[in-house]
């Protein structure tokens, strides 16, 4: 019998299988319902590298214990026996507070700590051996008390199963904490919820979970779900409500059927502006006890809105209101309404985790809106009536002004930046009002008439007043359509469009709205890999993209004190369309848009809670211009640190800055590249630091290698090109010490190192492709140099000689 190996010589991964797994299913835990094993809870980050994306490090927990499936109760987070069964512990909490888990655990073998975030004493940690690991239904006991969870009948409603629909399909870890808390903070009492949820991280199915598990245990039996476009309404019913079956129905033609379980309703739909309009009054105010409202921020918390009143007449019921954007403004606090929110998962959040596909931001500045156009004396528009002198800027142009050339400048800048990128990419383009966008239609046909000529529906018009754009609105989104291509909008496709392909968005609209501009980024940051949308492009002719660097993009809301009632804020209303009214503000001369939901119309005269805005006796119309001559002014691509934020200094002091506050000299820096083995992992780690690696290659114009990159941007350090370094090698005559076909192979590497660059080399899969293959079989290859670990070796040492830097 061979003696048992050394338990130090073990691996992290046997130190598991043979020591760590045992000691938990001693304890009662089930294999196949109670744990995972190296769970990736991210899909890691997506990188842009010119026209290719690569994905980062996935976020991994060596052990998740569930009490049951998606209801984790505790991390386990694993180390060899060299470790102390200490070791893992901060990782282990990093992931802990990222999952919502109380119960955490470190081990290297030979026991466990526990760090108990339930805890309230001194006993927070205790170190337990091997065979005292806690049972399920004592973790199950911490858990409750880290969720408040008393009464037996708050437990029966937390421990509530999921719905599963026999296929793969589970949770994200966001989506399991945004529904574990919502329905333990029901189970608890509570009244008022609200989620913020980035969009494209999945908002309706977290809905979905949620109400199934409150209606399965009984706390809920009456469900209604409201959301104020046709659009969310069909979205939902056809997607994952759809396993409600019979037992639910939407409510249309103001028709009221009492028989049924779950209600889907446009607030439109159960509310108007006379008594016989507001038929949600059939219902008798205790008919639902549960009431979910989607988009929460398009006026539900407003005192004036009819969502409020709907939602007041139904006050005995729990609301949970779903929003990408809580609003938090004069006149609406969702806040307010609803409370803190119970969860917020952001945009910055769902791209670091991966989720969520990057942006690049591409910004064009014409000489009409930088420098603003002011007419020559004696200029007329294109029906001869005499301009009016004063400068036109910006937010004129397309709202009071329009300027022919411009609209065609722009069309022509996206059909370039099409032709060179892909001209079938699904491309949304945000105008300033209907006429704006039917205008935009007609110029990108123009510029596309190749492409039109073969389908008309390349380039489509999609308003609220264009019924043939409406009905183009499902082919748009769906990833199979090839046609429509080419969306010009407003306002409909700002909120609640599911378009999971777009990866073109123009901004040629003034944006001011924070609300607004989140949900326009929002159409871009769904990720489809079956059709090859990892990331979008945001090309921005408005300087909206300057929201990018405010302080409230992507953080919290921040509340705003109320208007006091005796503060006089008269305003006129100088632009209305189908949604919105955008009014002047007479003391700032700031315009503001408000959505058409918050307004009522008594006695001629707009009403926005404390704020009044009266007709104007004439509106004003726009003039149309043309003979203008518009230009480019410049045209760059923006970067972004890695807190989401613009970077406003050069690239390279901003990657000198970030590379010296980790290494602060060169021989620092040396001595890490050095020492790694994968280089990989060093580039992994600078792009989490926020360097922009693909951006500085750009910048720097040279086929150099990462390392002289840093060495030369960091540290002054004269770069050489990557195939400079293999010569180099080669004159050494470093090869000869291996045999004739090993050196064949080194020779091939090298100048697949000059071509491509250290990362791919260090892969073994670079076996696998041309002039490798030449050589034969991966396994062929690695015979040459004995077995694979002297492969390996030979590529490592390939490595040092090509750093060597005397």
């Amino acid at each position: 019998m061979s003696p048992l190996p050394d338990k130090k010589s073990l691996s992290e991964r046997d130190i598991c299988t043979k020591f760590i797994t045992p000691a938990i299913e001693k304890a009662g835990w089930n294999r196949h319902t109670h744990y995972l094993e190296e769970v990736s809870f991210t899909d890691g980050k997506i990188y842009v590298r010119g026209k290719l994306t690569a994905r980062g490090t996935q976020k991994r927990a060596d052990y998740i214990l569930y009490y049951k499936p998606n209801i984790p109760i505790a991390i386990i987070e694993a180390k060899d026996n060299k470790h102390s069964v200490r070791a893992g512990i901060q990782q282990a909490l990093d992931y802990a507070k990222i999952l919502d888990i109380p119960c955490v655990f470190s081990s290297n073998g030979d026991g466990f700590l526990f760090h108990d975030r339930t805890a309230t004493d001194g006993n927070i940690e205790t170190e337990l051996d091997i065979d005292s690991f806690p049972s399920p239904e004592q973790l199950w006991e911490r858990y409750k008390k880290y969720k408040g969870i008393v009464t037996p009948e708050s437990e029966k409603i937390a421990a509530q199963d999921y719905y599963f629909d026999g296929s793969s399909r589970k949770p994200r870890y966001y989506q399991q904490i945004a529904v574990n808390r919502t329905v333990e903070a029901i189970a608890n009492g509570q009244k008022r919820i609200i989620l913020v949820m980035a969009t494209g991280t999945g908002k309706t199915y977290t809905a979905f979970q949620i109400i199934h598990r409150l209606w399965k245990s009984g706390a809920k039996k009456r469900i209604l779900f409201l959301a104020d476009r046709n659009a969310l309404i069909d979205q939902t019913r056809r997607g994952d409500f759809k396993h409600f079956k019979d037992k639910m129905t939407v409510v249309k033609h103001r028709q009221i059927d009492k028989s049924y379980e779950i209600y889907l309703a446009l607030y439109q739909g159960l509310s108007g502006t006379d008594e016989a309009s507001n038929v949600y009054k059939q219902f008798s105010p205790d008919f639902f006890d549960l009431i979910v409202v989607d988009e929460c921020h398009r006026g539900s918390a407003n005192e004036d809105s009819a969502w409020h009143e709907i939602l007041s007449y139904f006050s005995s019921a729990t609301h949970i209101g779903l929003t990408a954007t809580p609003k938090e403004s004069k006149e609406t606090s969702n806040s307010g309404y609803f409370g803190e929110p119970i969860y917020t998962y952001s945009l910055k959040q769902g791209i670091d985790d991966g989720f969520l596909a990057p942006y690049r931001v591409v910004r064009i500045g014409l000489n009409v809106d930088a420098e603003g156009w002011r007419p020559n004396q004696g200029k007329t528009d294109i029906d001869g009536n005499p301009v009016e002198d004063r400068i036109y800027n910006r937010k004129d142009f397309d709202r009071h002004l329009v300027i022919e050339e411009r609209t065609e400048l722009v069309a022509k800048k996206l059909t370039e930046f099409l032709k060179g990128y892909d001209r079938f990419a699904k491309t949304i383009v945000f105008c300033v009002d209907i006429d704006h966008a039917e205008r935009m239609r007609s110029a990108l046909a123009k510029q596309n008439a190749d492409l039109v000529k073969e389908n008309y529906k390349y380039v489509m018009q999609i308003t609220g007043d264009n019924d043939e754009g409406k009905r183009e609105l499902d082919n748009f989104i769906n990833p199979e359509e090839r046609y429509p291509v080419i969306a010009t909008t407003s306002e409909l496709m700002t909120t609640g469009v599911d378009a999971q392909t777009c990866k073109v968005i123009v901004l040629d609209a003034n944006i001011t709205s924070m609300t607004k501009f989140k949900q326009i980024i929002g159409r871009g940051t769904r990720i489809n890999e079956a059709f090859g949308k990892m990331y979008f492009t945001i090309l921005d002719f408005r300087n909206a993209t300057d929201l990018f660097a405010d302080k409230d993009f992507d953080g919290d809301p921040i509340r705003v004190k109320p208007v006091s009632e005796d503060e006089d804020l008269s305003m006129v209303v100088i632009e209305e369309e189908e949604n919105t009214v955008t009014v002047l503000d007479q003391e700032s001369g700031e315009e503001v848009t408000f959505e058409k939901v918050n307004i009522r119309y008594p006695d001629g005269s707009h009403l926005k809670g404390n704020w009044v805005v009266k007709e104007p006796k004439g509106q004003r119309e726009k003039v149309y211009v043309n003979g203008v001559d518009v230009s480019v002014l410049v045209s760059r691509e923006m970067y972004f640190d890695q807190h989401g934020k613009p970077i406003t200094t050069s690239l390279k002091d901003h990657t000198r800055e970030i590379v010296k506050e980790h290494f602060a000299s060169l021989n620092d820096f040396l001595n890490k590249w050095n020492a790694t083995e994968r280089k990989e992992a060093i580039i992994a780690e600078l792009q989490d630091h926020g360097v922009m690696v693909e951006a500085l290659y750009e910048a720097v114009g040279k086929q150099v290698d990462l390392f002289d990159l840093i060495c030369h941007v960091a540290y002054d350090q004269p770069p050489l090109t990557r195939k400079e370094r293999a010569n180099n090698v080669k004159k050494r005559n470093y090869f000869t010490k291996y045999g004739e076909k090993a050196k064949e192979v080194l020779e091939a590497l090298l100048d697949k190192y000059a071509d491509e660059g250290i990362v791919n080399i260090e892969s073994i899969d670079v076996l696998k492709v041309k002039p490798l293959t030449d050589f034969g079989s991966p396994l062929e290859i690695i015979s040459k140099f004995g077995n694979k670990d002297k492969y390996l070796q030979a590529v490592n040492e390939l490595e040092t000689e090509l750093y060597i830097t005397a």
